[in-house]
């Protein structure tokens, strides 16, 4: 019984043991594959953690690439606002200057239009002018015409009728109009004044200048201290001969003295000198109209 007991308790033993090696077998395995797969699973982890890494890297190069573009952007964007800003006041200030030249245009305009008012104005005063002038000069031709006429029984010796500046001279000679160093008028000098004055008698709008002239040779007698006053005494002989013999309207007379001081011939000769002691009556149209149209408006 003992020895049945012992081989039970053998047996059992044994198979106590063969059961826990089974059981601590079946436990390896078990932790070795679990341990397998923690390791698998690390295994796992470790490679998603590096690929992970890996797109961690490459996210944080895109992100510096990306903030570097960001920059690059936003500087790209100031210098673009700069340069509309710059834009922007160079048209401001080009807009001014187009404000600016069209308001000269304009005034350019109303300058161009008020000249070309004034030179048509111009224009029509010096029509005016000219057509009064062209009158004048008429005048006076027909009026030397006349006065030529008158004297014509006179030699060219004795005096000359011609046009000068648009007046006529009426150059009479010493001989014809004084006796030496005298103021006082002759006949034959009386007789031209008279057909003189016919003309001027009937002719309204005429100046009358007369000047009397000597030549250079120094006179000093009890009347005449020297050739200033024969020429003016002269001068004035001849206008009262006009005024009160043959009726002449004084207010048209001037009565003054040139002395030796403008000659029209030299004073070197006795045949310049003849010529050089004159009395000159000259003639002008008078130009009220025209002196009117030179008035400065």
């Amino acid at each position: 019984m003992k020895k049945a007991l012992i081989i039970f308790a053998g047996v059992g033993l044994m198979t106590t043991t063969n059961t826990s090696c089974i059981v601590s077998k079946k436990k390896y395995d078990a932790e070795t594959a679990r341990a397998e797969k923690e390791k698998a699973e690390k295994n796992a982890l470790a490679k998603q953690l590096s690929e992970q890494q890996d797109v961690n890297k490459k996210l944080s190069a895109a992100n510096a690439e990306m903030k570097n573009n960001i920059a690059a952007l936003n500087d790209r964007i100031n210098r673009l606002k700069d340069s509309i800003a710059t834009l922007e006041a160079t048209a401001k200030e080009l807009n001014n200057k187009i404000n600016v030249l069209r308001d000269e245009k304009e005034n350019t305009k109303r300058q161009l239009k008020s000249t070309n008012d004034q030179i048509a104005a111009q224009r029509q005063r010096l029509e005016q002018l000219q057509a009064l002038l062209d009158q004048q000069q008429e005048a006076a031709e027909a009026l030397r015409r006349k006065i030529a006429e008158a004297l014509k029984g006179f030699s060219s010796s004795e005096l000359t009728v011609k046009m000068k500046n648009g007046k006529v001279y009426i150059s009479m000679q010493e001989s014809l109009l004084f006796p030496s160093g005298s103021a006082v008028v002759n006949p034959k000098g009386k007789d031209a004044l008279s057909k003189v004055a016919g003309v001027l008698n009937t002719s309204s709008d005429i100046n009358i200048n007369i000047e009397g002239h000597t030549d250079s040779i120094p006179i000093h007698t009890a009347k005449f201290a020297d050739n200033w006053e024969l020429s003016t005494a002269r001068a004035t002989s001849i206008a009262h001969v006009l005024i009160d013999e043959y009726r002449v309207t004084p207010a048209k007379l001037v009565a003054s003295g040139r002395s030796e001081y403008d000659p029209i011939a030299p004073n070197s000769t006795p045949e310049g000198r003849g010529q050089n002691r004159r009395t000159e009556i000259i003639l002008e149209p008078r130009l009220d109209e025209l002196m009117k149209l030179m008035e400065p408006k």
